[in-house]
């Protein structure tokens, strides 16, 4: 209705204030990204300030490329190099900013694995991501997403069909390790048998899943979830087999996976987002360990459906069982320890 909040506007947020759960908890949150003009908005490093410095103590953040920033001249290939430039100032200012600021400590870039064919031109881009990055580039990410009817979806992915079966696609990978990178993997739930193949086939480069494998609920998902979810809990059980994987818990709140929330006229509280998605962190915990999983918010992308210090409050919610070692490296030290923070 007329002059109700849209969502996902700070004005749409505000709805719903908690206090902070565990407040001194140390945090590393290592998915977030930086941008102009997107879902019609700005989101930089003040609009991220705003969101870390809400209540939880967030001390250090991984930036992760969300194609911003671009070059808009010289060779194509080198053109994401412009995102590491521009998000390497971004981290600059976060170190001297105000006291009990989030600082972005590490950066995943952009790169065209499939130069793995031609390697002198990958490793080209590779140094000049770590040169630009000024000692921040921590990993690579190369999306695979790719569904049969992208226009149903907010983010629709660019991916080619079968990205990871690509021989050229894995030669790039198994180049990371040389340059002491990680990969970051951004795929659909149908594709997870896939992943779950790549990982096995190129074992010497630790890869970070990325929000669950993205279960989908829009579209033709939509009224699909729960056997969507069956699916999917056979699809983790045989990725947690691979070492090689780790993965971060959180970004299903993006309004592709179909919770709602994007278009309700209140935000969720934690409570209501624990009950909507606790099966699925506890699936994760329970065959991968806290030693290969770490909390990540997804902002902004998430930002649409909830508010930052709601969503790391049904994170402290969820494993409020668990020991101290496991909260301890779910919130920090295993960010910390998988992009060397």
């Amino acid at each position: 209705m007329k002059g109700e909040p849209i969502p996902g506007s700070n004005a749409w947020l505000a709805q719903i204030q908690e206090d902070i759960v565990d407040p001194l908890r140390p945090i590393i949150d290592p998915h977030h990204h930086l941008w102009t003009n997107t879902f019609g908005h700005d989101y930089l490093l003040e609009d991220l300030w705003a969101d870390t410095n809400s209540g939880h103590n967030i001390l250090k953040t991984v930036y992760v490329e969300c194609r911003a920033f671009y070059r808009q001249q010289g060779p194509e290939h080198l053109q994401p190099v412009g995102e590491t430039e521009a998000v390497r100032d971004f981290a600059e200012r976060s170190r001297n900013g105000r006291p009990r600021q989030a600082t972005i400590a590490g950066i995943v870039a952009h790169a065209d694995l499939r130069l793995g064919a031609t390697p002198e031109i990958l490793d080209d881009l590779l140094r000049e991501h770590q040169e630009a990055s000024g000692g921040l580039l921590r990993g690579i990410r190369h999306s695979g997403a790719h569904d049969k009817q992208p226009e149903q979806l907010l983010i629709t992915g660019r991916a080619p069909s079968y990205l990871y079966g690509k021989e050229e696609f894995r030669a790039g990978l198994r180049l990371l390790p040389h340059y002491g990178l990680t990969y970051d993997a951004w795929h659909f739930h149908h594709q997870n048998e896939d992943f779950c193949e790549l990982a096995r086939a190129v074992p010497e480069t630790t890869m970070v899943l990325d929000h669950f494998g993205t279960p989908l609920g829009v579209g033709i998902y939509s009224g699909r979830q729960d056997d969507i979810f069956q699916h999917w809990k056979k699809d983790i059980i045989e990725l947690a087999k691979c070492e090689n994987v780790v993965m971060k818990l959180g970004g299903l709140a993006m309004p592709d996976n179909g919770f709602g929330w994007d278009k309700a006229a209140r935000p969720p509280g934690s409570d209501e987002f624990v009950t909507a998605q606790r099966h699925y962190y506890e699936h994760v915990l329970e065959h991968f360990g806290a030693q290969r999983c770490m909390f990540e918010s997804n902002f902004p992308v998430d930002r649409l459906s909830l508010s930052y210090h709601v969503l790391w409050n049904g994170f402290k919610k969820m494993v409020a069982g668990c020991s101290e070692s496991e909260k301890q490296a779910l919130f920090h030290d295993t960010a910390a320890r998988i992009y060397r923070l």
